[in-house]
């Protein structure tokens, strides 16, 4: 089982950037493929961005062009640098493992990390 904890937002403007991270448990990190994940208020939790193990990525569209997603794989730890935020952007983050398909991650949820984008 790998756990994550995430860390980094806050509170912030539209227009204004955060950097997430996520660090995981274990020395198996380098070999997962990972994602972060959201869920705001009231609505169903939504995939972000995906990440491999060989550093290909794939972005949620209405996150395209703002977003970026990184691992450290000697720290076992990833990121999002989020940067032109929107008041739609606000949620809770999660980060996971998964296999194969990014809907079914495998890792233990940690408690995520809040991110307001005030209106």
């Amino acid at each position: 089982q790998v756990q994550l904890v995430e860390s980094g937002g806050g509170l912030v403007q539209p227009g204004g950037s955060l950097r997430l991270s996520c660090a995981a448990s274990g020395s198996g990190f380098s070999i997962y493929d990972m994602a972060w994940y959201r869920q705001a208020p009231g609505k169903q939790r939504e995939l972000v961005t995906t990440i491999t193990r060989d550093g290909t990525t794939n972005y949620l569209d209405s996150v395209k062009g703002r977003f970026t997603i990184s691992r450290d794989n000697a720290k076992n730890t990833m990121y999002l640098q989020m940067n032109s935020l929107k008041p739609e952007d606000t949620a809770v983050y999660y980060c996971n493992a998964y296999r194969t398909n990014p809907t079914e991650p495998f890792g233990s949820w940690g408690q995520g990390t809040q991110v307001t984008v005030s209106s």
